[in-house]
This record gives structure tokens, C-alpha cells and sequence, in this order.
């Protein structure tokens, strides 16, 4: 299948597109709200200023895709590869990104709010200015991540691990840190 059949099928209706293989495709804009890429191979796609509300993502691999200024609000990122993934300025609030691998990925000013990133692997990651109130991080590794400007305020960070991280300016107000190795490899208690 190709990007053309793929938004062929999807405006008559389909949404079911699970496993599908579509490396460097070039989404660029689309409107795919609701879409179900579970499990397909999405390797370097071109999803930037995508509208994506709602779509699930599970298991997908988006290796070095580029999501930026995507709408990516309520998505399903569970266990999916987004490692090196650009995500800058993206709205991912309420999205689940639990399990997920998003090493070396570009989430510098995106909005995460209420998101859910429990066991997700961010290390390395720029999270650089991100709006993250009240968001769900227990047990993520946030190892070398780059936290400065970002809003943590009421986040639940139990368990992470921020050693080496950049919390320079990091707005954690309120933040529950228990069990939290911080950046100097001291255990918050």
C-alpha cells in the first residue's frame, strides 16, 4: 500500500490499518484522526503538523519520524519505538506513551499534559521547555534528559531515574519525586 491508497481508504471510512508498512512516507498535514497504525512500520515518516487525535500507535515503529506540531492529543503510544522521533512543539496531552521508547527524541516545548509515560525510556531526551503538569512518569528513565524550562508541576516522577539530567529552571511545584533517583544519583525519599 501506498500514502495515496492510505488516505484513498481512510476518507471512505477505514480506520484499521494495523501492521501496515509505510517507511519515509510523507503524511506531512494529514488529517488521520482516530487512525489505528498499531504495530505498522512508520520508520523516518514525515507526520509533521498531522492532525492525529485519537490514533493508536501501539507497538508502531516511528524511529526517527518526524511528528512536529502534530496534534497528537489522546494517542495510544504504548511500547512504539520512537527513539530519535522529532516531537517538538507537538500536543500529546492525555496520550499514552507508557513503555515507550523514546530515546534521543526532540520533545522540546511539546504539551504533555495528563500524559501517561510510566516505564518509558527517555534517555537522552530533549524535554526542553515541555508542559508536563500532572504528568505520569513512574519508573521512566530519565537518564541525561534535558528537563530545562519544562513545567513538572504536579507530575508523578516516583521511581525515575534523572540521573544527569538538566533540571535547570524545571518547574517541579508539588511534584511527587518518591523513590527518585536525582540527578546527582541521590535517592529522593
Amino acid at each position: 500500500m501506498n500514502v495515496q491508497e492510505l488516505l484513498v481508504r481512510y476518507s471512505k471510512g477505514e480506520r484499521s490499518f494495523t501492521g501496515i508498512a509505510l517507511p519515509e512516507a510523507n503524511l506531512q498535514g494529514a488529517n488521520l484522526g482516530g487512525v489505528d497504525f498499531g504495530r505498522a512500520d512508520l520508520r523516518g515518516a514525515n507526520l509533521t503538523s498531522a492532525s492525529l487525535s485519537g490514533a493508536n500507535f501501539s507497538k508502531a515503529n516511528l524511529r526517527g519520524a518526524k511528528l512536529e506540531g502534530a496534534n497528537l492529543s489522546e494517542v495510544i503510544f504504548s511500547g512504539a519505538d520512537l527513539t530519535q522521533a522529532k516531537l517538538a512543539t507537538a500536543n500529546l496531552n492525555e496520550s499514552d506513551l507508557s513503555g515507550a521508547s523514546l530515546s534521543g527524541a526532540d520533545l522540546g516545548d511539546a504539551i504533555l499534559h495528563m500524559a501517561s509515560i510510566s516505564a518509558a525510556n527517555l534517555q537522552g531526551a530533549n524535554l526542553s521547555g515541555a508542559k508536563m503538569g500532572g504528568v505520569r512518569m513512574w519508573k521512566a528513565n530519565l537518564q541525561g534528559a534535558d528537563l530545562s524550562g519544562a513545567d513538572l508541576s504536579e507530575a508523578n516522577l516516583s521511581e525515575v531515574n534523572l540521573t544527569g539530567a538538566n533540571l535547570d529552571d524545571t518547574d517541579m511545584s508539588e511534584a511527587f519525586l518518591t523513590g527518585a533517583i536525582m540527578p546527582d544519583g541521590t535517592v529522593h525519599s
